[in-house]
Parts: C-alpha cells; structure tokens; sequence
C-alpha cells in the first residue's frame, strides 16, 4: 500500500519545513509548492491525497487555488485545507465557500492540524469510487446530484423510477441509495420496503430525498429502514456531508464487525482445537490425524486451482473433519480389533455427530457438508446418506482422499501402517469406484513432490512419534 501524497502550499518555508517533518513521522509523503501557481501546476501533474494551502501568497491566493482544483475534473474529490493566520469569520466562511473541507488557524494548527489531516485521509480512502445509485424522476435533479457527488469523489449511477433502480440495485449492489418517494411504476417507499426486505441489499444505507415535508411519511420511511431524509430544496454540499457521514459510519461499523467476527472465530476454534486434541489425545494411533488430512487437503485443493477462500475452508473443514468421534464410546473407538456390525453403525454416525456440533454456528455453515459427507463414496456405497459421485461435495471428495492415505499408512491396533507405495496403490485402485478421479489425480501430483530423500521441516516424525512413513512426512 502507497502512503498518503499530500502537497503543502506555502510561501513560508518554516511553516513547510514544520508541516513536512512532523507529516513524515507518521509516513505521508509530502510535495512542497511556495506559492499557489506552483502548487496548481503540482495538481495538475500529479495525483494529491490532499492540499494543504495557505491564503496569502504572492501569484495566486489560496482560496484562487482551492477554485481551481475544485474547477478542474480530474482535481475536484481532492480534499484542500485552508491553513491560515487569519481568523476573521468572513475569510473561515469564504474557505468554506471554494470548496475547501476544513479551515484551520495557525495558532491551533499544533494541536488541531494533524488529527483534521488523518481524519480527512481517513475518510477519503474510505470514500473513493464509493458507488451511489441515485432516484429520481426529475432528469434535472439526477442531473444536479450527479454532478455534486462526482465532484466529490463518488462514483454516480442513475435511475428514473424504483422500478428500473432495484433491477440495477440487484444486479450491481451500490454502497449508498438516494431515493425520490414520488415517482412513476415504483415510488420510493415501496423501493425502501423491497430493498430492505432483501436479505443481500438491507444493509445498503438507504437516504429519502423528498420535496414534502409529512412527517407521517419520514417515520414511516424510517420505520421501513431508511437511514436519512433530505428535504428538497436541499443544498449539495449538505447531499454530500449527509452521504459522507453515512458510509464512513457504515464502514466503520463494518470493521467493527468484521473484527468482532474475527475474534469470536478464533475463540471459537481454540474451543474445538482443544475438542480435537481432547479427542486425538484418547488413541496414540490416531494423534496428529486431523492436522495431517488438513495439509494434505489444503495442497490438492491448490492443485485443483480452488480459490484462496476455499482452500481456507477446506483447510478449517479438514481439521474438524472427525470431530463427531467425540460423540463415540471408547469401548467402540478403541476397540482392538475388527469391529461387529452394530459397532461400525455407531462408528458411521460420526460424521452426523459432528455435523450436529457445528450446526448451531453460523460461521461453520459452509463446512457442514464436508464434514458431513467425507465418508461417501462415488459408487453411492459410502455413509451417511449414500451420494454417490458430484453429489457429494467437492471439499468432502477432496478430504476423503487425504483421510485415506493418512488411515492406511498409520498404525492402527487391528493393522500395520501400509508403505507409501503401497497406499497410493490402493488409492489408485479405488479412484471412481469410491474416491474421486479429478481429487485422486491431483492428491498424486501432491505427493509427487515429496521425495523420500528430502528432509521435511514438517516431518510427521517430530509432530506425530510412532508414525511408519516411507517418505518426509506430512503434516
């Protein structure tokens, strides 16, 4: 990620000198211009994060300058304070004029420049070719609106009904809606009402623009989810802060979540980690499985070209792959030697037990179905509900493979651990009569790259003692 550019205009080469040490501190980039000319010709040729200007310098003033770059369309979403020494509220309300987002006087800039700087970055990154799908009947006022959240920065769709808006609005999800309430086909309050009752649109922030004033209708808009009501006539400038306002405090509420989410799922798998090892801690033989059957999952599911996000989950589904075994009698886990028929029925409900674990967490929805359906096989003869070839999930056809290798070349009290020569035969004999072709080609492309002679910094040896492999071992 580039730093913040932000140009510095002044002709005093202290203020600039003070400005761009204590600016670089916190890794932004700073241009200095010593007058506003240059600084305009600086705008022209590069791009600026933000203008930071004084009034009065020789050529071209300040707020001469803050025109100009909000003149220019290529300049204009740049954000430009107004860094000056005087203090009198008609020059506070002439910056304000021009367009700049912030006036600051020079005896605060030391305690209020620097925070109006990272605010003002902030929420320019936040907002950048944030997409705004507006509505409205009025060709004048899709036109006037357009042209003021561009100039902003804000990338602008238009619509001349709520009809014609939620097709765009599910086929391209803008990040903020603009809406009319009278208007032909589909009026505002029903596009309010559709675009909130959908359970992928509804956190869309939804803002009203009206010419009416009945305040039976903005509590009824608002009731219905609406995040704002704008009273036509209304100035942009205020169409733009409301705008602002609403996305930043809609992206940050994102994060928030985002990072809320973030710490309940690694407090959630430290809890089933420990279930995992509570469980592999019951069986020597079986110590370190889950680990292993993920590794192996993760690399066929890279050589199947599965997106990162998958392979991630594969990753997660892998390691609770056997999470239901949990749920198994010891007498029957343990058992030391061959298992009796009504032994294996309760051997095969494991898949359903850890299913059942997961079920009542929302993160874990899309993992179910591998964890479910690692034991099908492609001739429809595996459990628990005998799919049979691309019924069964791709992720559980991709951990099947790895929890067999794993199986065959482990110790297990009722066998010896088959070499690696001879498991990959065995898999290969089963590839479409029970393990899937496409996985069982790629799992071979895997394990192709690991030569017996290579010394592993993840040798099943060190993580896993007791295990019989052939070949560097993998966890």
């Amino acid at each position: 990620m580039r730093n913040p550019q932000v140009l510095i205009v002044d002709d005093s080469k202290t203020i600039r000198s003070v400005i761009c040490s204590q600016l670089r501190q916190h890794s932004i980039d700073v241009t200095e211009a010593v007058d506003g000319l240059q600084g305009l010709n600086l705008t022209r040729e590069n791009h600026y994060d933000l203008v930071i200007t004084d009034i009065i310098m020789p050529g071209m003033n300040g707020y001469q300058l803050c025109t100009e770059i909000k003149k220019n369309p290529d300049t204009q979403s740049t954000p430009v304070i107004i860094l000056s020494s005087n203090e009198k509220s008609e020059h506070i309300e002439k910056g304000f004029e021009v367009g700049a987002a912030a006036y600051i006087t020079k005896n605060k800039a030391r305690q209020d420049l620097l925070p109006y700087i990272k605010d003002i970055l902030s929420r320019s990154k936040i907002l950048r070719d944030r997409l705004v799908l507006v509505v409205d009947d009025s060709k004048y006022i899709l036109k006037i609106v357009d042209a003021g959240l561009s100039a902003a920065g804000f990338k602008v769709i238009t619509a001349s009904d709520g009809a014609e808006a939620f097709e765009i609005v599910s086929q391209v999800a803008p990040d903020l809606i603009l809406s009319d309430i009278c208007m032909p086909v589909m009026d505002g309050i029903q596009l309010c009402e559709k675009v909130q009752n959908h359970p992928n649109l509804s956190h869309i922030p939804f803002v009203v623009m009206s010419s009416g004033s009945d305040r039976r209708t903005m509590r009824e808009l608002l009731h219905k989810g609406a995040a704002a009501f704008l009273v036509k006539p209304f100035n942009i400038d205020q169409l733009v802060i409301t705008a602002e306002k609403l996305l930043s405090d809609h992206f940050q509420i994102v994060l928030q979540q985002r990072e809320l989410f973030k710490k309940e799922r690694t407090l959630l798998m430290g809890s089933i980690t420990s279930l995992i090892q509570a469980l592999e801690a019951r069986d020597s033989y079986t110590r370190g499985h889950s680990d292993t059957v993920s590794f192996l999952s993760v690399k066929t599911a890279e050589k199947l070209s599965l997106a990162e996000r998958d392979t991630e989950r594969i990753e997660f589904a892998a390691k609770l792959h056997d999470l239901g075994k949990i749920g198994i009698r010891d007498d029957i886990l343990l058992k030391n030697g061959p298992l009796s028929d009504q032994e294996f029925a309760c051997i095969k409900q494991h898949p359903v037990l850890g299913a059942e674990i997961l079920n009542p967490i929302p993160s874990m929805e899309d993992i179910i179905p591998a964890v479910l359906h690692h034991h099908e096989k492609m001739n429809g003869k595996g459990y628990p509900h005998g799919l049979g070839g691309n019924e069964i999930p791709l992720w559980a056809r991709i951990i099947s493979v790895a929890d067999v290798y794993d199986a065959l070349t482990t110790d297990r009290p009722y066998k010896k651990a088959f070499t690696h020569v001879a498991a990959m035969e065995f898999i290969e004999n089963k590839a479409s009569s029970e393990l899937c072709p496409e996985c069982t080609r790629a799992f071979k492309d895997v394990m192709s790259e690991y030569q017996p002679d290579r010394v592993d910094e993840i040798s099943m040896a060190k993580a896993c003692p007791g295990r019989k492999f052939p070949m560097p071992a993998l966890c």
